[in-house]
Formats: structure tokens, sequence, C-alpha cells
């Protein structure tokens, strides 16, 4: 028998100081009822509060598992950290912003955030889906500061623009960028797919060994270490098609990589 249970908090207090939500994920929360979101105490920095004192809480119906679940937040979660933290199943619409970390350590389900995101969308995502309607900051789908893993499987799909070493570290998974993407997209990358729909500023793919970028923009300066391997017209990349002339390169050599790097051949005539 199909079941859903939809959970739906809705802000009524903005707080200066982020709330951290890595504990109300479907995993934890599919068998909580009304009165135990009421019980629930949030942390807020180095103390927990209510967590009615932020939010209007709604329960509706039943849920044998956190794949029966779709939790939806409305309002402004710019200062609500790890959304969707660790999620293996279910389903988390943000309607508005979301604060850092959303998606990170992600391994199943699906988090849409219509709105735009900060920093560390899909740290060290394992599974599942973001999509993410508006631009996400810095570090999207990397490792955190000290790891050499970032993305290593899951989708994730930005609508908007993405900022600086986008997929640094990636060893696997999809990245979807709709804009444009500052320096360093794709940097230590060893496995994987990224493709950029937009412009990208500088330096992609430094000292990847392996994988693959797509840049259907302008490129404004490409490394030293990618050396071409000719024009290609309607590739097939990673079982994608991808429509036009485009130009291939192989690196990053500086680190024997093996990567691929394609760019749009018109957008980047002058680099024929």
């Amino acid at each position: 028998m199909f079941r859903l249970k939809t959970i739906t908090l809705t802000l009524k207090k903005f707080s200066s100081i982020a709330l951290e939500f890595e504990e109300l994920i479907p995993d934890t929360v599919y068998n909580w009822n009304k009165e135990d979101f009421e019980n629930y105490q949030v942390p807020v920095g180095n103390s927990r509060f209510p967590l009615t004192n932020y939010f209007d809480i709604e329960v509706e119906g039943d849920a044998e598992g956190p794949e029966d679940v779709k939790m939806i937040l409305e309002g402004d979660m710019g200062r609500v950290k790890y959304i969707g933290y660790r999620m293996t199943d279910g389903e988390i619409i943000v309607n508005g912003d979301a604060d850092l970390q959303a998606g990170a350590e992600m391994i199943g389900g699906s988090l849409k955030i219509n709105g735009n995101a900060e920093s560390y969308v899909g740290r060290e995502m394992r599974g599942g889906n973001i999509e993410v309607m508006g631009n996400v900051k810095e570090y999207c789908g990397t490792s955190y500061i000290g790891e050499w893993r970032g993305m290593s499987g899951g989708v994730i799909k930005v609508h908007g623009n993405a900022g600086k070493q986008l997929a640094d570290c990636m060893s696997g998974g999809e990245i979807y960028i709709g804009g444009n993407c500052d320096i360093l997209a794709g940097i230590h990358m060893t496995k994987g797919y990224i493709e950029i729909g937009g412009d990208v500023t500088r330096w992609p793919g430094g000292q990847m060994k392996n994988g693959t970028i797509v840049i259907k923009g302008k490129l404004s300066y490409l490394l030293e270490g990618f050396d071409p391997e000719g024009i290609f017209v309607d590739p097939e990349v990673d079982g994608k098609q991808l429509a036009g002339k485009y130009i291939k390169y192989k690196g990053d050599v500086g680190v024997n990589g093996k990567g691929s790097l394609w760019l749009d051949a018109e957008k980047n005539r002058n680099l024929l």
C-alpha cells in the first residue's frame, strides 16, 4: 500500500546564529509525530532551543521508513545548516535559500533547494540527487578541509552559477552547472563527470588524474598541462551526446593525468 508522510516546517522566526539540521532527516524522523517535533531541541551555536521557537510544524500521514517521507522547509533557510546531511532516502524540499553543507555526505534520497545555497553543497556526497534552482557558492561537491576524497557518487544539478573549486577531489558522480563557474573547477579530480553550461574563469582540471569536464561556454584561461587531441563533432562523452563541435584535451599531464577536458569550439575559437 502506498504510504507518504509529509512533514512541513514553516519558518516563523529568523535566527542570526545558524540552526543545525543534521538530526532532522527522513532517516531519523520518519516515525516522529507532531509532539516529537514540538519536544525537539535544535542545535543553535553552542546551545539547543525548542524547534517551535523557530518553526510552525505540520505532520500528515504515516511512514514505514525514510523512503516514505517528504520534508518541506518553507521560508528563508539561509541560516539553517546541514539540511539533508547524511540522508539515505526520502525527499527534502527547501522553498527558499539554504546555508552551509546542504546535502553533505548524502548517501541517497533527494534534496531540492528552490533558491540559492551556501558553500559545501554535496560535500563528500556518495549517492542521491541534489538540485539547486539558484546559485551555489564555493566548494560544491568537494572534500572537506584536510580530506582527499570529495564527491564519489550521486548527481548534483545547479541551474545557476557555481563558485570556486567546484568538485575539488571529486572521485565519482555527476555535476551539472547551468550557468558560469569560477576558478579551479575539477581540481584534483580522479573520476566523475562535470558539465558546465556557461563560462569558466580560469584553470579547470588542475592536477586532475582522470574524469571528464565539459565546458559549453568560454574558458578564459587554459592550463598548460592539457594537450589537444583534436576537434570532434557531436561527440558522445561518457555516454552523453553533446551537440556541436568540441575541442578535446588530455591532462593534467603535469601529474601524468588522463582526464578529458572538452571545450565548445565555437565559444573558444581563440584556441583553434
